[in-house]
């Protein structure tokens, strides 16, 4: 069952900017695009509000298209998720103030929060903890399947960097796709691991159902980071679940990869080929 608004007790768990949050937007040409934002808050029953310190392209395209879905993480491992429109911006106001009274960004030599993007509550599935007695397996049984599900191909897409943050321990990892009805859906795959750095692999012990409801050859992102905020953006074709070693799993092949790391947003794979400044 779906809620319209959130409780006080909701919103004063998201005040803390030590937090997990992600928002899921749509780009100008209807790919799903994933934003790590630990500023994202509600300041009402019905209003969630992100605080920007540094520019990326989710921000553009929250503007462009309003419909998003969020995911908030508490460090306890509860997690909220929902459906919102973007409404708005501000670079002052009641929250501009409240974001910059805050110490991760009133004592930050490089960054305060320079814009406030709002955005209405659409619905929300309220407070759930993280299912870590269905994860556990689930990241065991992917990491037993994954060398059979290899693709074989040697050319490389993922750099050994982010191929590393994916077969993590600590990583953590989100899946989104977009929805028949318009808003993209995130769905919890902290399970996930890239079985070479081409395609990933999770098992589907955890979120089966949720899992099971994506079409074989639906574009999806896969969004991994790190509490070091560490992370990496990968898109790619969802190929439907099989058994590889006596295990449910399902596979992404990559073809897209995005650094999300600040200071720098940009495209990984394929390669941008730089062009020379000619004017000035």
């Amino acid at each position: 069952m779906k809620n319209r608004s959130f409780s006080q007790a909701e919103i004063d768990r998201f005040k803390p900017a030590e937090k997990i949050g992600l928002v899921a937007s749509v780009n100008p040409e209807g790919k799903v695009h994933m934003t790590l934002i630990t500023s994202i808050m509600a300041c009402g029953p019905q209003q969630l509000t992100l605080g920007q310190f540094c520019i990326g392209r989710g921000k553009w395209f929250i503007q462009e298209n309003n419909k998003v879905s969020f995911l908030i993480m508490t460090l306890d491992k509860q997690i909220w998720r929902g459906r919102a429109r973007w409404t708005h911006k501000r670079v002052d106001g009641p929250e501009y103030e409240i974001y910059n009274e805050m110490p991760m960004f009133r004592y930050n030599t490089y960054f305060g929060i320079n814009t406030v993007h709002y955005l209405d509550l659409v619905d929300t599935t309220g407070q759930g903890a993280l299912p870590m007695g269905r994860i556990v397996p689930a990241a065991i049984f992917t990491k037993l399947a994954k060398g059979a599900a290899k693709t074989g191909n040697r050319q490389r897409i993922l750099k050994p960097f982010a191929q590393e943050l994916f077969n993590g321990l600590s990583s953590l990892k989100f899946l989104s796709y977009m929805q028949n009805d318009g808003f993209p859906t995130i769905i919890p795959v902290i399970q996930c691991q890239a079985a070479d750095s081409r395609r990933l692999v999770f098992s589907c012990q955890a979120y089966q159902e949720e899992l099971a409801e994506i079409p074989a050859g639906t574009e999806v992102a896969i969004h991994c980071l790190t509490l070091q905020m560490q992370s990496v953006l990968v898109r790619g074709t969802f190929q439907g679940i099989r058994r590889q070693r006596f295990f449910k799993v399902g596979t992404v092949d990559i073809d897209w990869v995005y650094n999300s790391m600040p200071p720098i947003h940009e495209q990984i794979y394929p390669e941008v080929k730089l062009e020379p400044v000619v004017e000035f």
